[in-house]
């Protein structure tokens, strides 16, 4: 049995609290000693999230340091406890967006919180630094269905760039993304098309208009408009977004084929989560729209391009993440109707893909 998951009573006289909720705490980490837990499942929670990644790191930080006479020394312990802090944010940033990707929201909560504490340690109460960790909060919480909580967590965004008015549209776009994403929970659907409107204006103007950051902003209105029944508008923006996709899948693929960067690793676990639940949102939607949209009925030809778009967007996305399997598996599938198109481009690169797939597989 692990022993880092097993609970210990606290020092007597010894104030202590919930790494999670900020309770009295009774448990505490067996490795670290230095986090604290009201209960064994708000432990075993956080050690599923993040602590495992920042035990060490923590111990490190939270452990006082010895008495040191020279102030140089002084100094450069603060500047090694910084560098941690730093490395934590960075780290616990990273594990919760993955969490959020995979939509995993309650293993991402105890992530954002620490990212959050870390944030307020460095930069103070109301720095814009913290308004990522803000973010990561309120995005878990409207998963989880906690949409009170989400709001308190956007109205302190909010108001930390309101004080700061040189905030980059980075912080902007991702902001009224988050905020589209909170009043489509609510059922406001008007407010949501309206933030996400300015999240693709800000990603845009960052990141440029082909860029698939931008896409993402398309993606989630074609989503309010989906729920409002406006199938045109849905299909018509998911197009732009497939192809946009393709496109950018396209053209990695293409560096791949040179063989200095063959097998390099192009999206990491939260990018390829959030991909792949697009494309293949995308992909179903095609497929359960064709025996019910009109346009469908008359122009057949026009959804089996598009699904032989997806399914090739989907077979480029697990080749470029190292899974053959599925990339070939889907290359099979664009190549299936791609075959079925009167008039199909993509023909000789899905057969590409599905050789080079099958090459890697062998050598597996």
């Amino acid at each position: 049995m692990d022993t880092s998951i097993l609970p210990l009573a606290n020092p007597k006289g010894t104030k202590k609290l919930c790494e999670l909720c900020q309770k009295p705490a009774y448990i505490q980490c067996t490795k670290c000693r230095v986090t604290f837990y009201c209960n064994v499942t708000h432990q075993q929670a956080d050690l599923n999230s993040i602590h495992e990644k920042v035990c060490e790191l923590l111990m490190s930080i939270r452990t006082p340091a010895p008495f040191c006479c020279f102030k140089a020394d002084r100094d450069f312990q603060d500047m090694q406890n910084l560098n941690r802090l730093e490395h934590i944010i960075e780290l616990s940033n990273a594990t919760a967006k993955s969490w959020v990707s995979e939509g995993k929201y309650s293993e991402a909560m105890p992530a954002a919180q620490l990212s959050l504490r870390c944030a307020i340690e460095i930069y103070g109460p109301d720095a814009v630094e913290l308004v990522p960790a803000y973010l990561l909060l309120a995005e878990a919480s409207i998963g989880l269905g906690s949409l009170p909580q989400a709001e308190s967590c956007l109205s302190q965004t909010e108001w930390m760039v309101m004080k700061n008015p040189g905030c980059g549209r980075s912080v902007l776009h991702l902001l009224h993304r988050t905020l589209g994403r909170l009043y489509t929970a609510k059922e406001d659907y008007s407010s949501a098309l309206l933030h996400f409107a300015n999240d693709v204006f800000y990603a845009s103007e960052e990141f440029g208009l082909d860029s698939v950051v931008t896409a993402e902003g398309y993606f989630l209105m074609a989503n309010v408009f989906m729920k409002q029944d406006q199938t045109d508008i849905t299909n018509s923006l998911h197009a732009e977004v497939a192809s946009t996709w393709h496109t950018h899948l396209s053209k990695l693929i293409e560096c791949t084929s040179q063989k200095e960067h063959d097998g390099e690793q192009h999206f990491d676990v939260a990018q390829c989560a959030k991909a792949n639940r697009m494309l293949s949102w995308m992909l179903e939607a095609q497929q359960q729209d064709v025996n019910t949209h009109p346009a469908y009925r008359t122009a057949p030809s026009y959804s089996l391009g598009q699904r032989a778009l997806l399914s090739h967007s989907l077979a480029m996305l697990w080749f470029l993440c190292n899974d053959h399997k599925k990339a070939l598996d889907f290359g099979k599938k664009a190549a299936e109707f791609s075959q079925q198109c009167e008039h199909s481009s993509l023909t000789e690169s899905i057969q590409s893909l599905i050789q080079r797939s099958e090459t890697h597989l062998k050598s597996e």
